[in-house]
Protein backbone atom coordinates (compact mmCIF):
# COMPACT_ATOMS: atom_id res chain seq x y z
CA UNK A 1 0.00 0.00 0.00
CA UNK A 2 1.49 3.31 -1.08
CA UNK A 3 0.61 6.36 1.01
CA UNK A 4 0.56 10.03 0.10
CA UNK A 5 1.48 11.05 3.65
CA UNK A 6 3.17 9.11 6.45
CA UNK A 7 3.33 11.00 9.75
CA UNK A 8 5.56 9.95 12.64
CA UNK A 9 5.09 10.89 16.29
CA UNK A 10 7.21 10.07 19.32
CA UNK A 11 3.99 9.62 21.31
CA UNK A 12 0.33 8.97 20.46
CA UNK A 13 -1.27 12.44 20.00
CA UNK A 14 1.95 14.22 18.90
CA UNK A 15 0.83 14.23 15.28
CA UNK A 16 -2.72 15.32 16.05
CA UNK A 17 -1.67 18.21 18.31
CA UNK A 18 0.73 19.80 15.84
CA UNK A 19 -0.34 18.56 12.40
CA UNK A 20 -3.93 17.47 12.93
CA UNK A 21 -5.46 20.18 10.77
CA UNK A 22 -3.01 19.38 7.98
CA UNK A 23 -4.01 15.71 7.97
CA UNK A 24 -7.71 16.60 8.15
CA UNK A 25 -7.25 18.92 5.16
CA UNK A 26 -5.66 16.24 3.01
CA UNK A 27 -7.99 13.50 4.21
CA UNK A 28 -10.87 15.62 2.86
CA UNK A 29 -9.01 15.82 -0.45
CA UNK A 30 -8.83 12.04 -0.61
CA UNK A 31 -5.13 11.63 0.16
CA UNK A 32 -4.06 8.32 1.65
CA UNK A 33 -2.56 8.88 5.11
CA UNK A 34 -0.89 6.79 7.79
CA UNK A 35 0.57 7.44 11.24
CA UNK A 36 3.44 5.65 12.97
CA UNK A 37 3.67 6.16 16.74
CA UNK A 38 7.20 5.41 17.91
CA UNK A 39 6.20 4.71 21.54
CA UNK A 40 3.09 3.92 23.54
CA UNK A 41 3.39 7.10 25.64
CA UNK A 42 3.71 4.87 28.68
CA UNK A 43 5.47 7.52 30.80
CA UNK A 44 2.65 10.03 30.41
CA UNK A 45 1.45 11.51 33.71
CA UNK A 46 -2.20 10.88 32.91
CA UNK A 47 -3.95 7.85 31.48
CA UNK A 48 -2.33 4.53 30.60
CA UNK A 49 -1.22 2.55 27.57
CA UNK A 50 -4.57 0.82 27.07
CA UNK A 51 -6.41 4.15 27.02
CA UNK A 52 -3.86 5.64 24.63
CA UNK A 53 -4.48 2.85 22.12
CA UNK A 54 -8.24 3.35 22.38
CA UNK A 55 -7.89 7.11 21.93
CA UNK A 56 -5.53 6.70 18.99
CA UNK A 57 -8.04 4.42 17.31
CA UNK A 58 -10.79 7.00 17.72
CA UNK A 59 -8.59 9.72 16.26
CA UNK A 60 -7.56 7.41 13.41
CA UNK A 61 -11.19 6.93 12.41
CA UNK A 62 -11.75 10.69 12.22
CA UNK A 63 -8.61 11.08 10.11
CA UNK A 64 -9.67 8.16 7.87
CA UNK A 65 -6.21 6.66 8.21
CA UNK A 66 -5.22 3.77 5.98
CA UNK A 67 -2.80 2.44 8.60
CA UNK A 68 -1.62 3.22 12.13
CA UNK A 69 1.19 1.29 13.79
CA UNK A 70 3.04 1.58 17.08
CA UNK A 71 6.72 0.59 17.07
CA UNK A 72 6.88 0.36 20.90
CA UNK A 73 10.44 1.74 20.99
CA UNK A 74 10.15 2.84 24.63
CA UNK A 75 8.83 6.17 25.88
CA UNK A 76 11.67 8.33 27.21
CA UNK A 77 14.36 5.74 26.49
CA UNK A 78 14.47 5.09 22.73
CA UNK A 79 17.60 6.20 20.92
CA UNK A 80 18.74 6.97 17.38
CA UNK A 81 20.29 3.54 16.99
CA UNK A 82 20.94 1.45 13.89
CA UNK A 83 18.27 -1.00 15.02
CA UNK A 84 15.62 1.70 15.37
CA UNK A 85 16.59 3.31 12.06
CA UNK A 86 16.11 -0.01 10.31
CA UNK A 87 12.61 -0.37 11.80
CA UNK A 88 11.65 3.03 10.41
CA UNK A 89 13.32 2.37 7.05
CA UNK A 90 11.27 -0.81 6.63
CA UNK A 91 8.02 1.15 7.03
CA UNK A 92 9.14 3.97 4.72
CA UNK A 93 9.97 1.41 2.04
CA UNK A 94 6.75 -0.48 2.69
CA UNK A 95 4.42 2.52 2.35
CA UNK A 96 6.54 4.67 0.00
CA UNK A 97 5.05 8.02 1.07
CA UNK A 98 5.51 11.12 -1.03
CA UNK A 99 5.46 13.29 2.11
CA UNK A 100 6.75 12.43 5.59
CA UNK A 101 5.88 14.45 8.69
CA UNK A 102 7.97 14.12 11.85
CA UNK A 103 8.49 15.64 15.29
CA UNK A 104 10.01 19.04 15.94
CA UNK A 105 13.74 19.41 15.32
CA UNK A 106 14.20 20.54 18.92
CA UNK A 107 11.70 20.72 21.76
CA UNK A 108 11.00 20.69 25.49
CA UNK A 109 10.44 16.92 25.55
CA UNK A 110 13.73 15.15 24.68
CA UNK A 111 11.87 12.40 22.80
CA UNK A 112 10.70 14.91 20.20
CA UNK A 113 14.15 15.95 18.99
CA UNK A 114 15.37 12.36 19.01
CA UNK A 115 12.34 11.26 17.00
CA UNK A 116 13.01 14.03 14.48
CA UNK A 117 16.59 12.85 14.03
CA UNK A 118 15.60 9.19 13.84
CA UNK A 119 13.03 9.77 11.10
CA UNK A 120 15.30 12.19 9.23
CA UNK A 121 18.17 9.70 9.18
CA UNK A 122 15.82 6.89 8.14
CA UNK A 123 14.36 8.92 5.25
CA UNK A 124 17.84 9.46 3.84
CA UNK A 125 19.16 5.95 4.44
CA UNK A 126 16.01 4.42 2.98
CA UNK A 127 17.18 5.68 -0.42
CA UNK A 128 20.49 3.82 -0.32
CA UNK A 129 20.62 0.61 -2.33
CA UNK A 130 23.24 -1.06 -0.14
CA UNK A 131 21.01 -0.92 2.93
CA UNK A 132 19.06 -4.16 2.70
CA UNK A 133 15.69 -4.66 4.37
CA UNK A 134 12.79 -7.06 4.15
CA UNK A 135 9.25 -6.95 5.45
CA UNK A 136 7.45 -10.19 6.29
CA UNK A 137 10.06 -12.13 4.35
CA UNK A 138 9.89 -10.01 1.18
CA UNK A 139 13.00 -8.07 0.15
CA UNK A 140 12.43 -4.35 -0.22
CA UNK A 141 13.73 -1.90 -2.80
CA UNK A 142 15.29 1.44 -1.92
CA UNK A 143 12.92 4.37 -1.63
CA UNK A 144 13.32 7.97 -0.47
CA UNK A 145 10.33 10.31 0.21
CA UNK A 146 10.19 13.49 -1.84
CA UNK A 147 9.76 15.73 1.20
CA UNK A 148 10.26 15.56 4.97
CA UNK A 149 8.68 18.26 7.12
CA UNK A 150 9.03 18.70 10.88
CA UNK A 151 5.92 20.02 12.62
CA UNK A 152 6.46 22.60 15.36
CA UNK A 153 5.55 21.55 18.90
CA UNK A 154 6.10 23.21 22.29
CA UNK A 155 9.03 25.47 21.45
CA UNK A 156 8.02 28.48 19.37
CA UNK A 157 10.46 27.87 16.52
CA UNK A 158 10.54 30.13 13.47
CA UNK A 159 8.65 28.33 10.69
CA UNK A 160 10.14 27.64 7.28
CA UNK A 161 6.66 27.29 5.83
CA UNK A 162 3.06 27.67 6.94
CA UNK A 163 0.12 25.75 5.51
CA UNK A 164 -3.34 27.32 5.29
CA UNK A 165 -5.63 25.05 7.33
CA UNK A 166 -8.52 27.48 7.73
CA UNK A 167 -11.12 24.88 6.74
CA UNK A 168 -10.02 22.29 9.30
CA UNK A 169 -8.68 24.32 12.24
CA UNK A 170 -11.85 24.03 14.33
CA UNK A 171 -12.16 20.31 13.60
CA UNK A 172 -8.58 19.83 14.80
CA UNK A 173 -9.62 20.83 18.33
CA UNK A 174 -12.32 18.16 18.26
CA UNK A 175 -9.77 15.67 16.94
CA UNK A 176 -7.33 16.07 19.82
CA UNK A 177 -10.19 15.75 22.30
CA UNK A 178 -10.19 12.07 21.33
CA UNK A 179 -7.27 11.82 23.76
CA UNK A 180 -9.53 12.31 26.75
CA UNK A 181 -6.99 11.01 29.25
CA UNK A 182 -4.46 13.67 28.23
CA UNK A 183 -6.52 16.82 27.93
CA UNK A 184 -9.10 18.74 29.92
CA UNK A 185 -11.55 16.59 31.85
CA UNK A 186 -13.41 18.32 34.72
CA UNK A 187 -14.10 14.92 36.31
CA UNK A 188 -10.50 13.75 36.26
CA UNK A 189 -8.70 13.16 39.57
CA UNK A 190 -5.28 12.73 37.96
CA UNK A 191 -2.40 15.19 38.28
CA UNK A 192 -2.47 18.38 36.24
CA UNK A 193 -0.05 18.71 33.32
CA UNK A 194 0.88 21.56 30.94
CA UNK A 195 -1.74 20.30 28.46
CA UNK A 196 -4.54 19.19 30.78
CA UNK A 197 -6.09 22.61 31.44
CA UNK A 198 -9.11 23.86 29.51
CA UNK A 199 -7.05 26.84 28.34
CA UNK A 200 -4.81 24.55 26.28
CA UNK A 201 -7.49 24.34 23.59
CA UNK A 202 -7.54 28.14 23.37
CA UNK A 203 -3.75 28.14 23.16
CA UNK A 204 -3.79 25.76 20.22
CA UNK A 205 -6.40 27.79 18.39
CA UNK A 206 -4.50 30.99 19.12
CA UNK A 207 -1.32 29.51 17.74
CA UNK A 208 -3.06 28.45 14.53
CA UNK A 209 -4.51 31.95 14.27
CA UNK A 210 -1.05 33.47 14.77
CA UNK A 211 0.40 31.36 11.97
CA UNK A 212 -2.63 32.07 9.79
CA UNK A 213 -2.23 35.80 10.29
CA UNK A 214 1.14 35.65 8.54
CA UNK A 215 -0.66 34.31 5.45
CA UNK A 216 -3.70 36.56 5.77
CA UNK A 217 -5.94 33.57 6.54
CA UNK A 218 -7.75 32.33 9.65
CA UNK A 219 -5.65 29.30 10.64
CA UNK A 220 -2.23 27.91 9.78
CA UNK A 221 0.03 25.04 10.82
CA UNK A 222 3.78 25.56 10.72
CA UNK A 223 6.71 23.39 9.71
CA UNK A 224 10.48 23.35 9.55
CA UNK A 225 12.62 21.73 6.89
CA UNK A 226 16.32 20.90 7.08
CA UNK A 227 17.06 21.51 3.41
CA UNK A 228 16.35 24.18 0.82
CA UNK A 229 12.87 24.05 -0.70
CA UNK A 230 12.32 24.29 -4.44
CA UNK A 231 9.16 25.36 -6.26
CA UNK A 232 7.97 25.13 -9.85
CA UNK A 233 5.76 28.22 -9.71
CA UNK A 234 6.67 31.42 -7.83
CA UNK A 235 3.10 32.66 -8.25
CA UNK A 236 1.85 29.79 -6.05
CA UNK A 237 3.70 31.25 -3.06
CA UNK A 238 1.95 33.49 -0.55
Amino acid sequence: MKLDILAFGAHPDDVEISAGATLLKYAKEGKSIGIIDLTEGELGTRGNVEKRYQEAQEASEILQLKIRKNLQLGDGVFDVSHENKMKVIELIRLYQPQLVLANSLMDRHPDHGRAAQLVSDACYLSGLDKIKTSYEGINQEKFRPELLLHYIQDYNLTPDLILDVSETGVQKIDLIKCYKSQFYDPDSTELDTPISGEEFFSYLEGRMMSYGRELGVKYGEAYNISRTLGVKDLFALK
